[in-house]
């Protein structure tokens, strides 16, 4: 990218963690651990889906293009982050900033996304399930996961476009260790109205997922309480337990993240680096985590590849 056409500055700085620079080797060790699980975690809920016939539903399909996802989070900050923390290394070149914070967005609302997609799987079993698989068929969810993929690319796609047009004079230094579409806009020295109003309406899109996710659950939350036996109203809950951790785990670090950027005029640099890591680290890392211990099926198959590697 020429100066000219869109930039003065020649490279964008990232950061670390501030006060703490003498010990990033030291940090880069749980960080690359981290990272190892939820590579590893991610890619093995993958391999059990594709090669277990009796997980080839509909929950499960979601499921893997939420492992998706989360390597796609992980993959896409690896490289900085890695960089930063074993080499000491902060500078990016404004092309691969934008190409990171694209990867990094558009996998960000693709797992908000699945997440919705799960929580209308979770309804539409527990308030029909003797329809339940002539509602989700293995093409309708395809269907599905593609428009949901589409949607996240479609959305994230101007980002990096609207921030090449823009010119970026002095400041060069970022608050994450990687890069992000509100982080960029902040250094432009031009006009970047646009920038702000779209990242609020991909925000706000964001938003919409999980209060149709919250919508679900309260009718889901109506139809256990419809259910005479207890015992059957915990086992419907039960199935939602995973389901519920991870949007936990995924919405309140975007969301103190988010309001942070926004609302937060005295904020600790500190206190956003390490609420923008965990934003990162943490779904990929305790999905696969949740979903072992929580849900059944995937924990028998994959202790039984453990412990049984050469049965079929």
């Amino acid at each position: 990218m020429s100066a000219s056409n869109s930039s003065e500055v020649q490279l964008f700085l990232l950061i670390g963690i501030p006060g703490l620079e003498h010990a990033h080797i030291w940090i880069s060790i749980p960080i690359c651990l981290m990272y190892l699980v939820a590579i590893m975690g991610n890619s093995t809920i993958l391999f059990i889906i594709r090669t277990e016939p009796s997980l080839h539903e509909p929950m499960y399909y979601f499921l893997a293009l939420l492992a998706i996802s989360d390597l796609g989070l992980s993959f896409s900050s690896l490289p900085t982050m890695l960089r930063i923390f074993l080499f000491n290394s902060m500078g990016i070149s404004p092309n691969a900033c934008f190409a990171q914070e694209f990867f990094i967005h558009g996998f960000t609302v693709m797992e908000s996304s699945m997440l919705l997609a799960m929580s209308l799987d979770r309804f539409l079993a527990i308030h029909n399930p003797l329809r339940y698989s002539s509602l989700l068929t293995s093409d309708r969810v395809a269907k599905m996961c593609l428009i949901l993929a589409i949607r996240s690319i479609l959305l994230v796609l101007p980002f990096p476009f609207t921030l090449r047009r823009l010119k970026y004079c002095q400041k060069n230094l970022l608050s994450h260790s990687y890069c992000l579409h509100q982080d960029i806009m902040k250094l432009a020295c031009s006009d970047n109205k646009i920038n702000v109003i779209y990242g609020f309406f991909v925000a706000l899109c964001t938003m919409l997922d999980l209060a149709l996710i919250f919508l679900s659950y309260m009718l889901i939350l109506k139809t256990v309480l419809s259910i005479a036996s207890l015992a059957e109203r915990l086992r419907a809950l039960n199935t939602c337990v995973s389901h519920i951790c991870a949007v936990l785990i995924f919405y309140v670090p975007i969301i103190t993240l988010a309001a942070m950027h926004r609302f937060d005029k005295h904020k600790s640099p500190l206190v956003v680096i390490l609420v923008a890591d965990i934003f990162l680290l943490f779904p990929p890392l305790m999905n696969p985590i949740v979903y072992c211990v929580k849900t059944r099926q995937i924990r028998e198959k994959v202790l039984g590849k453990l412990f049984n590697p050469c049965k079929r």
